[in-house]
């Protein structure tokens, strides 16, 4: 792993990749050196995308909180894993289910936006997606569609599980952190193994990154596969990056700083940067 900066990786790629959340941005505004670099790669004309887990915003959602962050990054550069529902539902038929959706309206939207039909949690759904942590009366929205679950189940009823974003824990701030949707779906898939345990695990499908439909949609934009992902995340940026073929930075200035001296190699960056500030 080398140390790398943002001047040696504009030169060397044709195409760069950023996560949003510890790399661009944290939950109340821009990083340090973010809006200098858009304002810098949009200038120059240079391709990025953006390639986020968040699937509480649609791209366009996205696009006008970064720019009110002062970070003018157009929604076509936004390739979010919610607007990977249209595809996971079109292969899997689920076009007109009925569909339970823990997040914010956005999320519902991408669910609409894939064929799914909106049904409250209490009801009988046959498609639960997991959009966001936020957005909802945790608790009580939790309980219901658990419970409902549980009635699918109990009566031999196959229940769909789908999680765009896997993201386990996200940067708030500076030394501040929050559970992500991932963390949520864990929480399902233990309750279902403890009612469960003679059947074969009930489990979501996981869409986002490190999965490699969210690189695949950023190869069909981009037309080539000389891009390199810029995260701060090694099991979904780095990880994914590096099992899609292409090559990964790792950033300091979010989730994983430390302790790479002995991560495993489908973990391991080819570079890391300090911040985005770091030029030559």
């Amino acid at each position: 792993m080398q140390d790398v900066t943002i001047d040696t990786l504009i030169d060397r790629y044709p195409v760069l990749l950023f996560d949003a959340y510890g790399v661009l941005v944290h939950a109340t505004g821009a990083l340090d050196g973010a809006a200098d670099l858009i304002r810098r790669l949009n200038d120059s004309g240079k391709p990025y995308f953006i390639l986020t887990n968040d699937a509480s915003k649609l791209a366009e959602t996205a696009a006008a909180k970064l720019q009110r962050y002062g970070l003018a990054v157009p929604a076509e550069r936004i390739i979010t894993s919610g607007a990977l529902l249209v595809n996971h539902f079109a292969v899997h038929g689920f076009a007109g289910a009925r569909c339970a959706v823990l997040g914010t309206r956005d999320s519902a939207l991408f669910v609409e936006r894939a064929g799914g039909r909106i049904v409250p949690p209490a009801d009988d759904f046959e498609v639960l997606v997991i959009g966001d942590e936020t957005g909802f009366p945790f608790l009580e929205t939790v309980d219901a569609a658990l419970g409902t679950l549980f009635r699918r189940l109990d009566r031999r009823q196959p229940a769909h599980l789908v999680l765009p974003n896997p993201d386990l824990i996200y940067p708030k701030a500076e030394r501040s952190f929050g559970f992500c949707s991932g963390s949520v779906a864990l929480m399902f898939e233990a309750a279902l193994r403890l009612r469960y345990p003679d059947r074969p695990p009930v489990e979501f499908a996981r869409l986002g990154k490190p999965h490699p439909a969210i690189f695949e949609e950023a190869l069909r934009r981009s037309g080539t596969r000389n891009m390199v992902m810029i995260g701060d995340q090694l099991e979904t940026d780095i990880r994914g990056a590096n099992a899609f073929g292409i090559h990964s930075v790792l950033v300091d200035t979010g989730v994983n700083g430390t302790g790479l001296a002995t991560v495993p190699a489908p973990l391991r960056p080819t570079y890391r940067l300090a911040s985005l500030q770091d030029t030559e």
